[in-house]
């Protein structure tokens, strides 16, 4: 059984990350029956909401809504006693702290010793955001040791930079060795695809449940698959998994 853990960590808010956790999520329950998901995020928990998938909240404000990093604890007592992947979800404000704590806790090597492999994934996204998302994952690759899934959210424009793909930067260049893939969230036509995902997203519905709905019509349900199987073909060889079906 694989127990990878995957960590989703970006500084900047609204750039997609509670999306890219959620189908991570789904992936790996598509190839794996008991995925655990923490939600530690104190302002959005927004995977909690995905009623057909195994997400437990993880609190971190005290009484004061000031983030108690010793709430992570708990996590990882979760992810060591837990037989089977696990994917965490963090919000923009628990950023530094999540960070920190795994920095400062040797967090881990700890989860290794377990037999734990830690997978960070970071989004980077086109647009105004470009230059924010690049720093949280820079931090991400000078701070930590764990190898990286790259995200690229093209919702607001292509991810490139002076004329250059995220595969040309600098960043990668550098980092390379660290990067175990990029998955790339392609913009489509807002008014078909786009639509088509903002309304099922709106529901907190998995693609697994918007391809079995019957109110949903067979145009529908054709541009989803296809935004399904474009998806789980670029994880599943990064997390060295079996082929995908939905039904």
């Amino acid at each position: 059984m694989n127990n990878d853990i995957h960590i989703g960590l970006q500084g900047k808010g609204g750039v997609g990350k509670s999306w890219q956790a959620s189908l991570l999520a789904q992936v790996l329950t598509a190839t794996d029956t008991n995925l655990l998901a923490i939600d530690t995020d104190p302002v959005n928990q927004t995977l909690t909401r995905y009623k057909h998938l195994p997400v437990r909240a993880l609190e971190i404000l005290t009484a004061q809504e000031q983030i108690d990093t010793r709430a992570f604890d708990q996590m990882v007592e979760w992810m060591i006693d837990h037989d089977g992947p696990v994917v965490v979800d963090n919000g923009a404000t628990s950023f530094v702290p999540a960070t920190g704590y795994l920095v400062e806790n040797d967090t881990i090597s700890l989860l290794a010793a377990h037999g734990r492999r830690v997978i960070l994934h970071c989004v980077i996204t086109g647009g105004q955001a470009l230059d924010d998302t690049i720093t949280g994952l820079r931090a991400l690759l000078k701070n930590t040791t764990a190898p990286i899934i790259v995200w690229e959210n093209e919702h607001h424009g292509p991810v490139i930079k002076d004329g250059k793909t995220f595969l040309e930067s600098d960043t990668y260049r550098e980092y390379q060795n660290r990067i175990l893939g990029i998955v790339t969230l392609h913009q489509r036509n807002a008014d078909t695809y786009g639509r088509d995902i903002r309304e099922m997203t709106a529901r907190f519905q998995t693609f697994a449940e918007a391809l079995a709905d019957p109110t949903l019509g067979h145009a529908q349900k054709h541009r989803l698959r296809q935004t399904w199987d474009n998806i789980a073909s670029q994880l599943i060889p990064l997390l060295n998994g079996k082929a995908v079906e939905v039904a």
